[in-house]
């Protein structure tokens, strides 16, 4: 008898599709944010003009125009291709760096390769990264790098999400060895990021010492994956771990002693272009925004995406201008209050408080 067609694909597909529609859901439900417990001081003089105000910024070996991107999503299914394709527009035409979500389902059925592959297509030229789990090995990486030609590539740690995943894995105990072996044997940077439970600087000092030089901290605060896959179903109920992890600005505060060795990038909570500048302010290269960009395309479209974007850039310089900040640099300088449960935060994990409100005296 001729064996029955596996389901496994299907499986993925739907899973991909469910990904979407709860991560969607989630974006109206964030009232409170801890980037609301970050105060920017207020000086009264600025000495600058608008058009000194300088939004670039490096990292991954490349110079970058705008300092937030369009951060690993989807991908695997229909509606992931329809999706990627807006996305790629939007990425081409701003001159955004754009991530795709895990192409561990391009490795595995070549079905849904195009899924995938529609970024590069729709934006030639631009700086994409690629973007696998850490359970890969180096040769499946350099796999995911060639299909989509990356210029960079993510490799994404998400072992709360796994537990949660009925479907996850539960064996870990390779990936830090196949970390270090990406970073060596790749043809493109290596950056590794969290998906949203943040990060601590003993993390980061592991990642430092495989040979990562660009970390995505990623906490907290965006879309939470340990509830899409409680809501997914399984045999346990982990409701109660739905608040797991650090959130963005603690992971931030974590990377503070390790910033002149590694490159930080921010993704996780990131509302809208204030809380990017308060991000960019405690040391991130960039910010990464996955939900917003989500939500923009699918329920408006990209033309009115796009306007969204050159409403961002024009915000954050002004917002620059404000704080008499010319650059990425001068931002990360200038005097910053904590309130609240941050503050304490930073009490308990002894980030200097006085550091950082006092940061424009020590230039």
């Amino acid at each position: 008898m001729k064996p029955l067609p596996s389901q496994e694909p299907a499986k993925a597909q739907q899973r991909k599709d469910d990904h979407i529609q709860l991560g969607l859901a989630q974006q109206g439900d964030r009232d409170w944010n801890p980037f609301d417990e970050i105060r920017f001081l207020h000086h009264s003089f600025s000495n600058l003009r608008l058009d000194q105000v300088d939004l670039s910024t490096q990292w991954a070996g490349h110079h970058h125009r705008l300092p937030f991107y369009i951060n690993g999503m989807t991908g695997g299914s229909d509606q992931a291709k329809t999706i990627n394709s807006r996305l790629a527009q939007v990425a081409k035409e701003a001159g955004l760096a754009m991530g795709v979500g895990s192409l561990s389902a391009a490795l595995h059925d070549p079905l849904v390769r195009e899924t995938y592959t529609i970024i590069r297509q729709m934006n030639p030229h631009g700086f994409i990264l690629a973007n696998l789990g850490a359970h890969h090995s180096w040769q499946n990486a350099q796999k995911a790098i060639d299909l989509i030609q990356a210029d960079a590539i993510q490799i994404h740690l998400n072992t709360p999400q796994e537990i949660a995943m009925p479907e996850g894995d539960r064996n870990f105990e390779t990936w830090k060895e196949n970390i270090a072996e990406m970073v060596t044997q790749l043809s493109v940077p290596v950056i590794v990021k969290e998906v949203g439970f943040g990060m601590t600087a003993d993390t980061l000092q592991a990642l430092l010492d495989l040979g990562v030089q660009t970390v995505d901290i990623s906490g907290r605060g965006g879309t939470n994956f340990i509830a899409i896959e409680n809501q997914r179903g399984g045999r346990l109920d982990l409701a109660s771990l739905q608040h797991w992890g650090q959130t963005t600005p603690e992971s931030l505060l974590e990377s503070l002693p390790l910033q002149g060795r590694l490159e930080i990038l921010a993704s996780g909570g990131i509302r809208n272009f204030y809380d990017l500048v308060k991000a960019l302010a405690l040391g991130a290269r960039a910010g990464g925004l996955a939900g917003f960009f989500l939500q923009s395309v699918l329920e408006d479209g990209v033309a009115a995406t796009l306007d969204r974007v050159e409403e961002w850039q024009e915000a954050i310089q002004l917002l620059m201008l404000l704080l008499g900040c010319r650059n990425l640099k001068d931002l990360r300088e200038t005097d910053l209050v904590l309130t609240g449960s941050l503050r304490d935060w930073a009490q308990d994990r002894q980030v200097s408080l006085v550091n950082l409100a006092h940061r424009s005296r020590q230039k």
